[in-house]
C-alpha cells in the first residue's frame, strides 16, 4: 500500500463566515424605539469588532448579500478560535440578533502548505524570518480584510473518487496542477484578492476561499477560467457560493431602510460616473479581464484550488511579503535611470502622505526617523518573482549605511517594494535600480517626519549643491573646450560624453575586487554605464589602489558616485585633494604594444615631473585587463595642466598612441 506525501502546513488566525438573513417582516413591525436600541446595541458591537477592540490582532467586516441564501455576511479574523466564537456569541446577545436568523456559517484557519521547494525550506527552518519568502507566508497566516467594493465566499474540497481521487495523486503531481493553477491565478494580479483558510475536521468543507474585487466580473472571469484547469475540472468539489458589497456598521441603518450603501458612495456616484464606470469595465473586458493589473494579489490557484494559494507558492499570491531589507542596487541608478523615473509614473508625497502609505503596507515610524525619505514601487507580479530580484538588490544596498530598509509588502490587494533611506539623493538613487524592475508599473516618493524641517535643511543644501555644481560645471566646460582647441578629446570621445569618477582606497585591492564586482553588476543594468573597475599602480611605486568608474552623463556618475564612496578603505576624491585636480587619461593598448607602452609611459614621466606645477602622475592597470590603462595626473593649477597639453611631449605621444592604441584614448578632468 502506497501513502501519499501530504504538504507540510501552518496556520494562522482563525476565521468565521457569519450568514444571517433578517426576519424583515418583524423589524419593520417593531416599534420605532426598539428599532432605534437593536440597531445602536448592534452597531457599536460591529464597530467595535472592526477596531479589534477584543483582540491583540486580527480583522473584521460586514456585508450586504446579494439572493436568496443571506442578507448580512460577517467576516471575523482571529488569533484563537475562542476569539471568534466570543464574537459570534455577542453579536447573539444583541436585541438585533432576534431580528435575523444564521442561515449558514464556516468556521476555519487561514493556512500556509508547502508544495514549492522554498515553502519546504520554510517549514524545514531554512528561512531566516525577515526573508521574503517568510513575510509571504506572513501575510498569508494573518491577512488584511481589503477595502475591495465586493466579496465571494464559498467552501471547496478536493474530490475522492476512484477515478479521480486528489489524494492519491504523486505529491509531485499535485504540486504540477498548484502550479499551473498559480499561473492562471497570477493573470488577475491587481484586481482579485484572494484569502484561503484550511477546515479539516473543523466544518464540512475542506477549505473557504473567500475572493475580494471591486469589479466581480473578475472573480467570475478568473474561476470560470480555473474550471478548465484539471485541478478544478477534476479534482474540485464546490459548495454554495455568497457574493456581496461592503459596508461599515454605521449604515446598517440605511441598508435596513433600503438605501444604497455605503452611504458615501451614494453621495458620490452620480449617473455619468455610472456611465464611465460602465464604460471603462466594457473597455478593459474587451482587452481581457478587465482593471488594472498594476499592483498586487490575485486570486491564483486558491480561487479554485486552495493548495496552490495556500501559503506554499509564493508565485501563487501577489499578497507576498519579501522582507528585503532594502530596496535598491549596487550603485547608483544613472542619471539615464533617474530621467526615467521622472515622469507621471512617480508620485510625489508629502511626509504625511508618505507615512500612511508605509503604514497601510506595515511599515510604522518606529522603523525609521524624521528626515528619512521613502519609495513605494508598485508592481504587477507575483510575490516569488520579486522576492528573488529584490533580495539580490537588497545585497548591494546594505553596503550603504543611508539604506534603512528595503520589503516587498503587500495590502489590499496591491503588491509594492518599500524603501526607506536617510536621504533623499540616496532615496532617488535607489530609485533608479527599483523602478528598472520589470514588473515595477508605478511609485511614490516622499519625505518622512518632520517635512518642513527636512525642507528647511534639503532647500540649504540644494542651494549650496547647486551653487557649487554651477561652478564646478563651468570650470570643467571651460577646460574641455580649451582643450579641443588644443586638439585633446576631453570628455567627449567617439562624439559623446564621458564622466569619470576616481576614488582611492586603502584597502586590500583583493577585497576591492569583491566589492566592485557587486557595484558593478548593478551597474551594467544601465545603458549609461560604460565601466567600472579596480586599477593599481603598474609600478608599484605609489601604492595606489583606485576604483575609477566612467559614465555616459555627469548626473549618472554624480549618483554613482554616493555607491562608491562607501566602498571600504576610500581616502578620497580627486576633487578631495589640494591644488587644481586631476587629468585622467584612459588608454586601451592593443595586447602587443603593452610592455612598450609602459616603457613609454616611464619616458613622458620623466618629462612631466621635470615640468612646473606638476605634483605627481601614476599608471595604473585594471586588475582584470592589463590592457587597459588609466593615468591619473595632477597639477599645482589649471594653465600648468593645460601647458602639458599644449607640449610637444603631448603631441608626440599622442601621434605614437595612434599605432599601439587599440580605441581611441579618452581624456576627462576629474577635478
Amino acid at each position: 500500500m502506497v501513502r501519499r506525501e501530504p504538504p507540510q502546513t501552518e496556520e494562522g488566525w482563525y476565521a468565521l463566515h457569519d450568514l444571517r438573513t433578517v426576519d424583515w417582516e418583524a423589524w419593520q413591525d417593531a416599534p420605532e424605539r426598539v428599532r432605534e436600541r437593536a440597531l445602536g446595541e448592534v452597531v457599536d458591537h460591529l464597530q467595535s469588532a472592526e477596531a479589534v477592540a477584543d483582540a491583540e490582532e486580527g480583522d473584521s467586516a460586514l456585508y450586504a448579500v446579494v439572493g436568496h441564501k443571506a442578507d448580512l455576511l460577517i467576516v471575523h479574523l482571529r488569533p484563537t478560535l475562542a476569539d471568534v466564537e466570543r464574537l459570534e456569541r455577542r453579536f447573539e446577545r444583541t436585541e438585533f440578533s432576534q431580528f435575523t436568523e444564521q442561515t449558514y456559517s464556516y468556521v476555519s484557519v487561514t493556512e500556509a502548505s508547502g508544495y514549492s521547494e522554498r515553502a519546504r525550506e520554510y517549514f524545514d527552518g531554512e528561512v531566516d524570518d525577515d526573508s521574503g519568502l517568510a513575510q509571504y507566508i506572513e501575510s498569508r497566516l494573518h491577512p488584511e480584510i481589503p477595502d475591495s467594493e465586493h466579496v465571494s465566499f464559498y467552501p471547496m474540497s478536493k474530490r475522492r473518487q476512484p477515478d479521480q481521487n486528489w489524494y492519491d495523486l504523486p505529491f509531485e503531481e499535485r504540486a504540477e496542477h498548484m502550479a499551473s493553477h498559480g499561473d492562471i491565478g497570477r493573470g488577475y494580479a491587481g484586481k482579485v484578492e484572494q484569502m484561503i483558510t484550511g477546515s479539516v475536521g473543523i466544518d464540512d468543507w475542506e477549505w473557504g476561499v473567500t475572493l475580494w474585487a471591486d469589479d466581480v466580473t473578475d472573480v467570475k472571469e478568473l474561476l470560470y477560467e480555473m474550471r478548465f484547469d484539471p485541478s478544478s475540472s477534476k479534482f474540485a468539489e464546490f459548495g454554495p457560493f455568497y457574493v456581496g458589497r461592503k459596508f461599515p456598521p454605521a449604515d446598517l441603518d440605511a441598508y435596513l431602510a433600503g438605501e444604497h450603501v455605503p452611504t458615501s458612495d451614494a453621495a458620490a456616484e452620480s449617473d455619468g460616473e455610472r456611465a464611465a464606470h460602465a464604460s471603462a469595465s466594457t473597455a478593459s473586458h474587451a482587452n481581457g479581464h478587465g482593471g488594472d493589473a498594476g499592483q498586487s494579489t490575485h486570486g491564483d490557484g486558491a480561487a479554485a484550488s486552495p493548495d496552490a494559494a495556500a501559503a506554499d507558492d509564493a508565485a501563487a499570491s501577489a499578497e507576498a511579503v519579501s522582507e528585503s531589507n532594502d530596496g535598491g542596487a549596487s550603485g547608483g541608478p544613472p542619471a539615464a535611470v533617474q530621467q526615467e523615473t521622472d515622469d507621471d509614473s512617480v508620485d510625489g508625497l508629502d511626509a504625511e502622505e508618505m507615512g500612511r502609505t508605509l503604514a497601510n503596507f506595515g511599515v510604522y515610524p518606529e522603523e525609521y526617523d524624521g528626515g528619512d525619505y521613502g519609495l513605494v514601487c508598485y508592481a504587477d507580479a507575483d510575490a516569488e518573482a520579486l522576492v528573488d530580484e529584490v533580495d539580490g538588490l537588497r545585497g548591494n544596498f546594505e553596503h550603504y549605511d543611508t539604506h534603512v530598509l528595503t520589503s516587498v509588502r503587500a495590502n489590499q490587494g496591491q503588491t509594492a517594494v518599500v524603501s526607506v533611506w536617510a536621504n533623499e539623493r540616496a532615496a532617488d538613487t535607489a530609485l533608479g535600480f527599483l523602478t528598472d524592475i520589470d514588473a515595477v508599473t508605478n511609485s511614490a516618493r516622499g519625505p518622512l517626519g518632520d517635512a518642513d524641517a527636512a525642507a528647511d535643511s534639503g532647500a540649504s543644501e540644494t542651494g549650496t549643491d547647486a551653487e557649487m555644481q554651477s561652478s564646478d560645471d563651468t570650470t570643467a566646460a571651460d577646460i574641455r573646450e580649451e582643450l579641443v582647441d588644443e586638439g585633446v578629446y576631453a570628455g567627449q570621445p567617439h562624439g559623446e560624453d564621458v564622466y569619470a569618477l576616481v576614488l582611492y582606497s586603502e584597502a586590500d585591492p583583493e577585497t576591492l575586487d569583491a566589492e566592485v564586482s557587486d557595484l558593478r553588476d548593478g551597474f551594467d543594468r544601465y545603458d549609461t554605464h560604460v565601466k567600472t573597475a579596480v586599477y593599481t599602480d603598474r609600478a608599484g611605486d605609489s601604492g595606489k589602489t583606485a576604483v575609477v568608474s566612467l559614465w555616459d552623463t555627469e548626473s549618472a556618475a554624480d549618483t554613482a558616485a554616493d555607491f562608491l564612496t562607501d566602498l571600504p578603505g576610500i581616502v578620497g576624491r580627486p576633487q578631495d585633494r589640494d591644488g587644481f585636480g586631476t587629468m585622467g587619461m584612459f588608454y586601451t593598448v592593443k595586447p602587443d604594444y603593452r610592455e612598450e607602452f609602459v616603457d613609454t609611459f616611464g619616458e613622458v614621466g620623466e618629462a612631466l615631473a621635470a615640468m612646473d606645477g606638476h605634483r605627481e602622475t601614476a599608471l595604473l592597470e585594471n586588475r582584470e585587463d592589463d590592457t587597459d590603462m588609466f593615468i591619473a595626473s595632477r597639477w599645482d593649477a589649471k594653465e600648468d595642466a593645460m601647458a602639458f597639453f599644449r607640449s610637444e611631449d603631448f603631441r608626440e605621444t599622442v601621434a605614437w598612441g595612434r599605432e599601439v592604441l587599440a580605441d581611441r584614448p579618452r581624456h576627462v578632468f576629474l577635478a
